[in-house]
């Protein structure tokens, strides 16, 4: 008697890893191959790619969605960015969803559809996924805050760059002048209306949980789970003594990642900072000019206690860790909950953060690293003169680093919501909205 068919999950992803890698990308990547180790789901990964990499990857010219070479259950989804539309967060032109996603989805008859993200493919996806598929679970992971705010998800204000704590037609105006308070309105109903199609949404931090409760998802429909992340092993330490004043970014050059705080602090500490930073992290190309000179021109202020080593490969970290001793995040947004910290902690090295968000909620201050005031280059350079300064603290903080949850534990565990969501599904209750409008 042949055994019964696993469940199958589609994974919808913004992007794919070996294309365009990036945090969100790679968890999901790791996911996908994590709950197929697992053996209890039937996993498939659909990506969508940029529209001018569709030549050198498909092998279907009448249609946008194809096949990944070397995994069957793998596909790219071919998209147009030159259509899409920022305001609302989808395209004019359907023609990828309806037919061929509809289609796809038709043909394979997923039983859970877990959306890794909806950027450059369109919330209302999320609509075409319930219509085809009105009995399967859709999951959403929320990977930063694009569904309230518009300015990519920061909650960062443009002009000043201070935080925001809410989202209103007459707050969202104040940031985008040229977009009229009814259009903000009707930009958020639209949002929340496909979002409240969704069965369980899954964020990294209890802040950002919270924060999306606050906009309006149910309680009972959003779950805070930490980041899994694969076993690693590390470069064993030297032994060597000496002062711990070795520090290290890994991230994006991007303004709101706070690498212009973080080389400010170098400046002002001047010749009172006697160790070396290194700068992980890549397309500083694409930001805005002044940032980009603003950057320039640190670094040049900084040269000899500063090493930019440009993008990196996730495989590599163990290499890069082990010369340094610290991690410092400075973004200047709430983090969700930033990958770089868990990936710090999995190499043993404390962090020093941002006090706000999910970062700071992830390291506790004076126990597995120190945290500092959000974009304060005086109080980022207090800390890095405590972390090099202090004998012992080093030792005693590394000592502190809590355990990482492993893939293959987080997977466990989002396979019982997988099957929590089929058994509610199943069951002969009145569905519930996940969002009020």
């Amino acid at each position: 008697m042949a055994a019964p068919a696993k469940p199958k999950v589609l994974f919808v992803c913004h992007n794919h890893p070996a294309i365009r890698p990036g945090g969100a990308e790679g968890y999901a990547m790791d996911l996908y191959e994590a709950i197929r180790a697992a053996g209890e789901f039937e996993p498939y990964f659909l990506a969508r790619v940029d529209n001018e990499q569709r030549e050198a990857l498909s092998y279907h010219e009448s249609t946008p969605i194809t096949g990944v070479a070397g995994d069957p259950n793998q596909y790219f989804l071919f998209t147009d960015l030159s259509d899409w539309d920022w305001l609302f967060g989808r395209y004019q032109d359907k023609t990828p969803l309806v037919p061929f996603y509809r289609d796809f989805l038709d043909t394979l008859r997923p039983d859970i559809v877990h959306f890794q993200h909806t950027v450059f493919i369109g919330y209302d996806a999320l609509r075409i996924t319930r219509n085809t598929l009105p009995d399967a679970p859709i999951v959403y992971m929320l990977h930063e805050y694009m569904p309230i705010c518009l300015r990519n998800g920061q909650m960062v204000r443009v002009h000043g760059d201070d935080v925001c704590t809410r989202s209103s037609p007459r707050r969202c105006h104040e940031c985008y002048p040229n977009i009229s308070m009814p259009h903000h309105f009707m930009r958020e109903r639209f949002v929340k209306s496909q979002l409240s199609l969704v069965d369980l949404f899954l964020t990294p931090s209890a802040y950002a949980r919270e924060r999306y409760i606050d906009w309006g998802v149910a309680p009972d429909r959003i779950r805070a789970v930490e980041h899994g992340l694969r076993p690693v092993v590390r470069v064993e330490e030297s032994g060597e003594d000496r002062p711990r004043n070795r520090f290290a970014f890994f991230g994006q050059l991007t303004p709101t990642k706070g690498a212009d705080v973080f080389l400010e602090a170098i400046r002002r500490l001047g010749d009172d900072f006697d160790g070396h930073v290194w700068f992980h992290g890549a397309n500083l190309e694409f930001q805005p000019t002044d940032f980009r000179r603003k950057l320039e021109g640190l670094l040049e202020a900084t040269a000899g206690k500063v090493t930019l080593s440009g993008a990196y490969d996730h495989a590599e970290l163990a290499r890069l860790m082990h010369p340094i001793d610290w991690v410092v995040v400075p973004s200047i947004w709430w983090e969700t909950g930033p990958l770089v910290v868990p990936e710090a902690f999995l190499h043993g090295r404390p962090v020093i953060c941002s006090d706000i968000g999910g970062m700071s909620e992830r390291v506790t201050d004076g126990v597995n690293g120190m945290h500092f005031h959000r974009a304060d280059p005086d109080s980022l350079a207090e800390a890095m003169l405590r972390a090099s300064g202090t004998p012992g603290l080093w030792e005693t903080m590394k000592a502190a680093v809590p355990p990482v949850q492993t893939m293959e534990a987080h997977a466990e565990l989002i396979s019982g919501m997988y099957g929590g969501l089929l058994a509610e599904r199943r069951s002969p209750s009145t569905a519930l909205s996940a969002i009020s409008a």
